[in-house]
């Protein structure tokens, strides 16, 4: 604890944090891992820094392995806030741990008007917070920029009233969710039927927030004990207008969003540099920007030679010399574009604009400009692939070889995991995948090109996590100290289901078949885990966009009492079969800089993608968003 103490003091903070006054809300801002890996999630950092520029609020951070002393050195009273801020769905039992430290209440329903309010946000909970809803009061859906102040404010306003009628204030602020009025509804067969207010005047649906400005996040802290270390972080670009069936990143935080390059990212780029001299240029779609190779000419002046620049994940068809030539210049190694597939009609399913002759210029351009190596992304799994897509993908790394030798490649490879949200959210985890990793391997590692898979069994657990809903709460439960344990986790699905455990202070149904919730391609008429929570495109046109890519015929049907028909304006059983045999103890899920950069606002803003390169279907992106940029 005192190294990792030592770890605080060696911060160096871009912003003045506030006095607090001495009826501040006492706050504890938390991050389920530890220091070095939260302090380099950007959403993190931002979220930490808007409460600490308030006087009203008296914030200190909690991390796995260290946190803020109480400012005064002890906490004079009860605490009234506990946040956590959560990008990746593995994470999940931590907050358990967390909130057990604080002594705080581990079920929402057991929390009486003594203890904090527990809220949450992040890219997890703003696509799907079911699984974790009966812990949590209160769930912060979508971007932080004007949504935590609004909540913070009219926290402040009903300070001393009772927790329900606090609970119901904060239900008016726009894209706050408040678990606790809204009850699901299963049928005798455990099906979910609905997902219903509990209340008069709780709305039926709650829509995410999205922030319009010209300005995006930037680094508040730079410090060397960071996964990447001193580095500075800026947002170029946020959500993605590309619109990949399988991609989070682009579906839940629509619409693409730019900084202004006078007002936004020079004045950004002038203050990190001011203090450090290693730049992470962030964004799912980061060479989109329509000023791009302006900002590249400006960071080609001779007065920044001597910094380091990073970027994120790029789309192939905007590699130009001038940005190899420049990167390598300032101290980048490689550049990192997805593919997702080497097969021509896959890429069109999932609708990737990319041609083969593409990735090839994109290759050579990139040893050309003096780039060493190139990290490509790609998927196995994907809705209708088949054995010869795979083949396809080995047979192009094979040729991008061939046609640039000299060229570093890798080829970093993840499952398809379903995500909410977005046109394959009907469709489940396809189990053949775990051998096309395989196949990967075969052909891919004898000829020298290094293969960075991901578990496929973790991406399983990561699969019942993002279908679940509150049926699963008592599995997290149950997991708890052994969740880096795959066996742990069917260990504990399948107590839950027999009954074995202590009950939960609420009433809940077990949970569905683990084939049903992990693999079943669902039907279009099924009530989602998250229908009544509105984000960027309806239903209907997520299956049409379903439709186009797979030729479905069947059309779903919104519910009138839970609308998911919202259009952003911008916006243009108990049995535990198929879970044998993977019974071996994982020693967690794989990652280099897991966890890391998510780059934006308070809470929530949708592109904070989590853990390992190969957890790009969250984004393509996710190289910037957690712990994998380029350099």
């Amino acid at each position: 604890m005192l190294e990792s103490q030592h770890s605080l003091n060696q911060e160096i903070l871009l912003f003045t944090p506030a006095v607090p006054q001495a009826d501040a809300l006492r706050t504890v801002l938390a991050f389920p891992s530890t220091y070095a890996v939260g302090i380099t999630s950007l959403g993190y950092q931002v979220v930490w820094a808007t409460l600490a520029r308030r006087s009203d609020v008296d914030v200190r951070r909690l991390f796995t392995d260290c946190g803020d002393p109480p400012h005064g050195g002890h906490w004079s009273r009860a605490l009234d806030l506990f946040g956590v801020s959560l990008s990746w769905e593995l994470d999940a039992p931590v907050l358990l741990d967390l909130l057990e430290q604080q002594n705080i209440p581990l079920w929402a329903v057991e929390r009486r008007d003594g203890d904090p309010i527990v809220f949450g946000g992040g890219p997890v909970l703003t696509a799907n917070p079911e699984p974790l809803a009966p812990f949590f009061d209160v769930v912060l859906l979508g971007d932080g920029e004007l949504l935590l102040p609004a909540f913070v404010d009219v926290l402040r306003e009903c300070r001393g009233a009772s927790r329900g009628e606090q609970l119901r204030r904060l239900a008016g602020v726009p894209g706050v969710y408040i678990p606790s009025f809204f009850s699901p509804r299963y049928g005798r067969d455990g099906v979910l039927e609905a997902i219903e207010p509990t209340e008069p005047g709780i709305p039926a649906s709650v829509t995410r927030q999205t922030w319009r400005g010209n300005t995006l996040s930037q680094s508040t802290v730079i410090t060397p004990e960071a996964a990447w270390p001193s580095i500075h972080m800026v947002e170029v670009a946020r959500s993605c207008p590309e619109l990949c069936r399988f991609c989070l990143a682009s579906y839940l935080t629509l619409p693409f969003r730019t900084a202004s390059l006078e007002d936004g990212l020079i004045p950004a780029v002038e203050t990190g540099l001011a203090v450090t001299r290693r730049l992470g240029l962030l964004g799912a779609s980061v060479t989109q920007h329509p000023q791009f190779s302006e900002l590249l000419g400006w960071l080609d002046q001779e007065r920044f030679a001597d910094v380091r620049v990073s970027v994120s994940s790029v789309r192939a068809a905007t590699v130009t010399p001038q940005l190899s030539r420049i990167l390598a210049s300032r101290g980048c190694r490689s550049l990192t574009i997805a593919i997702e597939s080497g097969s021509d009609r896959l890429r069109t399913v999932v609708n990737k604009k990319l041609e083969r002759q593409e990735i090839f210029t994109a290759a050579r351009l990139t040893k050309e400009g003096g780039l060493s190596g190139l990290k490509l992304y790609g998927m196995v799994g994907l809705p209708s692939e088949e054995e010869d897509d795979v083949e396809a993908t080995a047979d192009l790394l094979l040729a991008l070889k061939r046609a640039t030798p000299g060229l570093r490649l890798t080829l970093g490879v993840s499952t398809f995991v379903p995500k909410a949200h977005t046109p394959f959210q009907w469709e489940g985890l396809r189990p053949e995948a775990e051998k096309r990793l395989q196949r990967l391997a075969r052909r891919l590692k004898p000829k020298g090109i290094e293969l960075r898979p991901e578990s496929f069994g973790w991406s399983v657990i990561q699969t019942l996590l993002s279908r679940g809903d509150r049926r699963l709460a008592p599995v997290l439960m149950a997991v708890r100290g052994q969740q880096d344990s795959l066996g742990a986790w069917k260990r504990a699905y399948r107590a839950v289901l027999a009954k074995e455990l202590e009950a939960p202070p609420l009433e809940l149904p077990p949970p569905p078949p683990w084939l049903d919730l992990v693999q079943a391609r669902w039907s279009a008429n099924q009530v989602l885990p998250w229908e009544h929570l509105a984000s960027g495109l309806p239903n209907t046109t997520l299956w049409r966009h379903r439709q186009d890519a797979l030729g479905a015929k069947e059309a779903p049907q919104t519910s009138e009492q839970h609308p998911t028909g919202h259009v952003d304006a911008a916006v243009i059983h108990g049995n535990v079969r198929g879970m044998e045999g993977d019974e071996h103890q994982g020693g967690g899920p794989p990652g280099s800089i897991e966890e890391g950069a998510a780059h934006h606002a308070p809470l929530g803003t949708a592109q904070e993608e989590h853990q390992h390169e190969s957890h790009h279907q969250q984004g393509n992106g996710q190289a910037m968003a957690h712990g994998q940029i380029n350099g």
